[in-house]
Order: structure tokens, then C-alpha cells, then sequence
């Protein structure tokens, strides 16, 4: 898994396979200043990941994963980690009684005898509405410091839960694995997956 952040791996955990965690160097652009395809923005940004971990191992198959928010659909701004508490509380206020939506692209690079193979690339995307947010809900969060590390400022596992009144979609996608899909993908590159063993 090309991917260091804890929330995934307790996610990819659940397949019940034996995997390690070799975190990308990709670097990452700077958030983009005018409108882009969120779809491609977040597949393209996945299999930059796990291409550059598929290129330092010998064999296996590389998950690279890539999750944005957006307040305007398919083509738009995306709302990426917030570097300090008034980016944060920007994007939470943009958020407030409203609709949005969470693109995550996944990406499977098979490797063989040390050569990346074609990637498998899906993305999938969920619509959450947060309720009315005040100042102080804002503020109250922002100190928990749950935002800092969260595309959009919030992690819907944890203290912001209650601020989400709808989601329309896969839940697991808000959180940064949609992992029905992944099952899926999986599959078609033939890993029975469910019959793992429970990892220790």
C-alpha cells in the first residue's frame, strides 16, 4: 500500500490480506487555482503514487489512493488538507448546510520481475450534506486538531460525524478507501480476497 495514513490501513486491513506499507515519495503538485476534473485529478494523482512505489519492488501489486472533496461536482476546486487553522476553518464554513462531494481514485499496479504492469484505475464518488455549522462548532473542532491531515477539514470516522446529516454513497469512500470497489478491482486481477486470514 503506497499510502502511510492510518485510516487506510485499518481499511485495507479488513480484506483479511497480508499486505505492507511502503509509503509514496511521490510529490505531490500544489492545489490547483482554477477548476479541474475531480475524476481525473484523483485517479491521475493515485497511480502517480503507487507507480513510484511499483518502481522499488521486485513483485506484487501496489494500491495507490487518492481522496479530494469538492463543493461543485465533477469539474471544480478540490478542497484538499488545510495547512493551518484558517485554511480549515475557511473550508468548514464553506461546507455548512451544504452538499458536497468526495472523489477518491484508486489505483492497482501489478509488478513483475520488477516491472510495473498496466495500472487498473477506478474512481469512485460520494455526496455528503453537513448540517448548519456556528462559529463555535467550527472552533470547537478545529482544536481537536482532527482537520490538519483530512481532505476537506474533516474526518467522518471521528469528531465530526455529528456534523454529517446525509451521505449518499459509499461511507468508506468519505473516509479515503471505498472498499467495495477495491474489492472489485481485486477480483478482476484475480485475488480472492475474502479468502484471507485475519492480519496480527
Amino acid at each position: 500500500m503506497a499510502s502511510a495514513s492510518p485510516r487506510r490501513r485499518e481499511l485495507v486491513a479488513l480484506l483479511r490480506l497480508p499486505f505492507e506499507v511502503v509509503p509514496s515519495h511521490y510529490q505531490e503538485p500544489s492545489s490547483p487555482t482554477s477548476p479541474v476534473s475531480l475524476p481525473r485529478f484523483v485517479v491521475e494523482l493515485a497511480t502517480a503514487k503507487a507507480h513510484e512505489v511499483a518502481h522499488r519492488i521486485e513483485e506484487g501489486l501496489v494500491l495507490g489512493a487518492d481522496t479530494e472533496v469538492s463543493l461543485e461536482g465533477d469539474v471544480g476546486l478540490p478542497l484538499g488538507k488545510p495547512a493551518n487553522p484558517q485554511e480549515a476553518t475557511s473550508m468548514l464554513h464553506a461546507l455548512s448546510g451544504r452538499t458536497h462531494y468526495v472523489y477518491t481514485g484508486l489505483a492497482l499496479v501489478p509488478v513483475v520481475d520488477g516491472s510495473p504492469q498496466e495500472p487498473l484505475q477506478e474512481v469512485v464518488c460520494t455526496r455528503v450534506r453537513f448540517r448548519e455549522l456556528s462559529d463555535d462548532m467550527i472552533a470547537a473542532y478545529i482544536a481537536t486538531s482532527e482537520p490538519f491531515d483530512k481532505a476537506g477539514a474533516y474526518g467522518a470516522q471521528g469528531y465530526a460525524a455529528p456534523y454529517i446529516e446525509a451521505i449518499d454513497g459509499d461511507f468508506f469512500n468519505v473516509v479515503g478507501l471505498p472498499l467495495c470497489t477495491l474489492g472489485h478491482m481485486l477480483e478482476r486481477l484475480g485475488v480472492a480476497w475474502w479468502r484471507g486470514t485475519p492480519q496480527t
